[in-house]
């Protein structure tokens, strides 16, 4: 492996072309949790069907992890960046110009699609290029960076949407993917030498069997996948119809409290990144963090349940503590990937992005189909008890995994090459 450039102009020349295909990727999530109280009455939809639109999104998100992790370790990163986002600026073009339910639905498949590795395109690039100690930290600038997406995607879009409509806040992102693609292009390095011999394609993807089945990645996998799919489902759905159902909030109320949670999202990523490279630099176990994010989730969600939340202010801070824990994901990625070979970090982290991306496509539909067991509202939405039954739910799931996580055991780490 080369030695590893300078951090700062790592950072404009890697980190922030990058960062940007995640820009586009949050806003397109968040912006789901704005327009679709506006998508559901336009087109009639059920709860069930508003968040079946959204899981089209996370299914091909999801079936696209796998294939685009093994071609980043193949043929690096920016190949497979610079192509990828062109697919989600056509699925954006394609919701823009939709006339049905079906055809934003096959819009926001295509964009899926397209979004779908941009946090492990990162974390896989500065895995390869710098020392592991400073991986999380930069990977959660990055996401930093990226956050800014979500925030634009919940007050300032809720802004535009009486002048452009939801339609045209598509073209918008469709026109900034194409941009990002030329950035990358003439922007990112190529990926560094590797100095193992390659191998069969069979054999390449064999090493997603050994992954699986690697002590480390049994252990953690579940809690990962809950940390980061329960901000995935709230933050790109179910936490708008929340605020206008339990919360009682108008549009523009919603907006703002749903820019808290950006918020929380985007100082969270940055927090817990530079918190995870400073303890790890300090020899603390790498789960340290992700952890303590875990445990704080899990407080705010019963503080959701159990308490009357009322007013702005208290809901709105009890949401962004919401985003700045659940975004402790990238770290706990970069924690498990330092237990693999540098060279299958890509499949690594697409694999842990595959299973929470199912996980998610399972909640988003799940809490559409608990909340339709409950009799729809004289404003049309949807009961607030519901909402209870359905982050208890979570709650439970969590304690679960936590606890299967920290069973005592064994766990060899695998810091070998292939």
């Amino acid at each position: 492996m080369q030695a590893p450039v300078h951090t700062v102009p790592l950072f404009f020349r890697l980190t922030l072309p990058l960062s940007w295909v995640n820009v586009v990727n949050q806003a397109s999530r968040a912006l789901m949790a704005t327009i679709g109280p506006v998508l559901a009455l336009e087109f009639g939809l059920s709860a069930a069907e508003l968040g079946l639109l959204s899981a089209t999104f996370f299914a091909s998100y999801a079936m696209a992890q796998l294939p685009a992790g093994l071609g980043m370790d193949l043929f690096g990163v920016r190949r497979v960046q610079m192509t990828l986002v062109l697919v989600a600026g056509l699925g954006f073009a394609l919701s823009a110009m939709s006339s049905s339910i079906l055809g934003l639905a096959l819009g926001r498949f295509v964009t899926g699609f397209g979004v779908s590795v941009g946090m492990i395109a990162m974390l896989t690039a500065h895995t390869q290029w710098l020392p592991r100690h400073k991986v999380a930290g930069m990977t959660g600038l990055g996401v930093f960076v990226a956050s800014f997406g979500g925030i634009a995607a919940t007050l300032p879009a809720q802004q535009l949407l009486p002048f452009i409509g939801w339609r045209g806040l598509f073209w918008i992102l469709a026109a900034i993917s194409v941009l990002v693609s030329v950035w990358i292009s003439v922007s990112v390095p190529n990926r560094l030498t590797s100095t193992v011999p390659k191998r069969a394609l069979r054999a390449e993807i064999a090493e997603y069997a050994r992954i699986v089945g690697h002590p480390a990645f049994v252990r953690y996998a579940p809690s990962i996948m809950l940390l980061s799919g329960l901000n995935f489902t709230y933050g790109s759905l179910w936490a708008g119809p929340w605020l206008r159902d339990v919360g009682h909030f108008d549009a523009t109320s919603r907006a703002w409290l749903l820019m808290c949670f950006a918020v929380g999202m985007t100082s969270g990523s940055l927090v817990t990144g530079q918190a995870a490279s400073w303890f790890n630099r300090r020899g603390h176990e790498p789960m340290l963090i992700p952890s303590i994010g875990m445990a704080g989730l899990w407080i705010v969600q019963c503080l959701l349940i159990l308490l009357p939340w009322h007013g702005v202010t208290a809901i709105g801070a009890l949401w962004c503590v919401f985003a700045f824990v659940s975004s402790s994901g990238p770290s706990a990625y970069a924690a498990l990937a330092q237990r693999f070979p540098t060279e299958i970090a890509g499949r690594v982290g697409t694999l842990m992005n595959f299973s929470m991306l199912l996980l998610v496509f399972v909640l988003q539909n799940a809490i559409g189909c608990l909340l339709d067991l409950w009799p729809r509202t004289a404003s049309g939405g949807w009961s607030a008890p519901a909402y209870g039954w359905a982050l208890g739910l979570s709650v439970v799931a969590q304690t679960l995994c936590a606890a299967w996580m920290l069973w005592p055991r064994q766990e060899p780490i695998d810091q070998s090459s292939r």
